[in-house]
């Protein structure tokens, strides 16, 4: 038992959660709710982003009173995440769709791939969950309960580039598939296309047509939702590129047209930029709501919502002040109205590691392995086991078990407890603390021939095979270390960056020894994005390539996110 122990225990009930029920997600006698930002006001009204956290292509459903959302998760393990709220402002994260990872055993992370747009759907008292490998093809997973146990990954059409999907089940039961293709693998992008699904939306029965082309004035349309309304059918879906795009819809009267379109939302006078790709969700009391992302750069793509209105059987997304049917994005608004009023909550973050399994924030590098880890709830502690690094080890890049989660506010400070334990036999193992993304910087503590030696690092094009370099070193005693990163932005935009919108993130490194006195160490670091992804914060533990038959290890006390 560790001596803090009591300490963390009190600490957790003023945070005003169950430090068990964190981590595992089970019933709370109350709810996991940030130090660094929320977006229920308090007061009836809600501030945007409702996630400020990397939710990717974000697709939204409700069931009954409940609503459920998915995002892409690329790479990273656990796989398509579920969020569930009970009004839209309110989110926790409930599960994950692929709790085994993506199935692929890659030598290193697959960055940017394999799970691409995902759309759940709930049809005939099962969840159904449909995304795109953009080297393999269209894949479904359904369940029925959101929290799983999900259904193993059935292939529906296979092919390379096939991305963005979404189904429809029409009234005679006949099921149809959007998609949109990748121009990296399909050799074509910018065309919307339609295939038809046996009834139950295993298999493919039609081939794929193009229903709609936007080179010329809808270019990188993709990311399509299907929907059907009054008669109408009804495709969303962004254009304009990521970060400087807009929302589109399209109706037809046959599912493959011929459609008409229409731009429903769009940055206007706003500051959110690139406002699209989402999915459209309305409330019990006959409200509709449209949830999108917005892509800041460092932080990923950050998840809004918008108030939505039919006019003349087209929607308009936002406030359409002028009239023309276009709406432009709102930072703050009532609140939905869902017939309740609901506790404040926000996805977990801070972890005491008091639980026999990881908590839902947590996802590694790549697929998760059993030999990574161990989640010793009878010390409080996660153990992390050093593992070898490939043989052609460049830099953290390419390492598959690091422990990573979402920055989700733009100003926050993570700070986290570790005991170094390295083997006798081996130098060169570490562990630490790390900003991860195409660009990264860490303290790490390394076992080296002066023995134990804290570090921090950088690595700039990490993504390119660049080697880290060394900014500042001391020595320590021993393996127990604070270990702290302060996240920070004034809102000011990255020059050059794409569309100009991506924010400077600065990240200042300190460490402690005994938990109260700070040091820095190092120099300032500016945050970069990964592939696909926002930058990420978490811990590993490794070991050269060379070292065989078992190693050390790092116990982590504690991981807290704080102003």
């Amino acid at each position: 038992m560790r001596k803090d122990y009591a300490l963390v225990l009190m600490a957790a009930m003023l945070m005003g959660q169950s430090a068990l029920a964190q981590t595992t997600g089970k019933a709370q006698t109350k709810p996991y709710v940030s130090d660094v930002w929320k977006a229920d006001q308090g007061d009836g009204t809600y501030k945007n982003p409702v996630l400020y956290a990397d939710y990717s292509d974000p697709d939204v459903i409700r069931v009954g009173e409940d609503y459920y959302l998915t995002a892409s998760s690329f790479n990273c393990s656990p796989g398509l995440p579920i969020l569930h709220s009970k009004d839209l402002v309110n989110w926790t994260i409930l599960s994950y769709a692929l709790p085994e990872g993506v199935g692929h055993k890659d030598d290193k992370p697959g960055h940017g791939n394999y799970v691409w747009a995902p759309s759940i759907r709930y049809h005939n008292g099962e969840f159904y969950i449909y995304w795109g490998d953009p080297d393999q093809g269209i894949f479904m997973v359904k369940a029925k309960k959101a929290e799983g146990p999900w259904s193993e990954p059935v292939l529906v059409k296979a092919g390379k580039g096939l991305i963005d999907t979404c189904p429809l089940w029409d009234e005679d039961g006949r099921c149809y598939l959007g998609h949109a293709l990748a121009g990296s693998r399909a050799g074509l992008k910018s065309v919307l296309l339609v295939c038809e699904l046996n009834a139950e939306g295993t298999k493919v029965i039609s081939p794929s047509r193009i229903v709609f082309d936007g080179h010329e004035d809808q270019p990188t349309c993709e990311g399509a939702k299907l929907y059907k309304r009054g008669g109408y059918y009804y495709i969303f879906h962004p254009a304009g590129g990521v970060p400087t795009g807009w929302q589109t819809v399209q109706r037809a009267k046959n599912i493959y047209g011929p459609y008409e379109t229409k731009i429903v939302m769009a940055q206007g006078k706003s500051p959110v930029n690139g406002p699209h790709q989402g999915g459209w969700v309305d409330t019990p009391s006959g409200e509709d709501w449209f949830m999108h992302f917005q892509d800041v750069g460092a932080y990923g793509r950050i998840v809004h919502l918008q108030p939505m209105k039919w006019v003349k059987d087209w929607p308009v997304i936002g406030v359409d002040k002028d009239g023309d049917g276009c709406g432009d994005p709102v930072l703050t608004y009532k609140k939905p109205n869902v017939g309740k009023t609901y506790p404040v909550c926000t996805p977990q973050e801070s972890d005491e590691f008091d639980s026999v399994e990881l908590a839902k924030q947590w996802q590694w590098q790549a697929d998760g392995n059993m030999k990574w880890s161990f989640c010793n709830a009878n010390k409080g502690v996660l153990r992390l086991y050093s593992y070898p690094v490939a043989a052609d080890y460049k830099n953290l890049w390419d390492v598959n078990n690091l422990l990573l989660q979402k920055p989700t506010a733009p100003n926050f400070t993570a700070t986290m407890k570790t005991t170094f334990v390295p083997s006798e036999k081996y130098k060169g193992e570490r562990t630490g603390l790390v900003v991860l993304g195409m660009d990264y910087a860490a303290l790490v503590v390394e076992n080296t021939d002066q023995g134990l030696v804290l570090k921090q690092v950088e690595c700039k094009k990490a993504d390119k095979g660049n080697p880290e370099t060394e900014n500042a070193s001391v020595k320590l005693k021993n393996g127990t270390v604070y270990l702290r990163v302060k996240y920070s932005t004034d809102g000011s935009k990255i020059k050059g960056s794409e569309g100009g919108h991506d924010l400077v993130v600065k990240c200042e490194f300190t460490y402690s020894l005994d938990g109260k006195k700070w040091q820095n160490l190092g120099k300032e670091f500016q945050a970069r994005e990964g592939k696909w992804i926002g930058c990420k914060t978490g811990t590993f533990c490794t070991r050269p390539s060379i070292t065989t038959n078992d190693g050390g290890w790092a116990d982590v006390d504690w991981f807290r996110v704080t102003r």
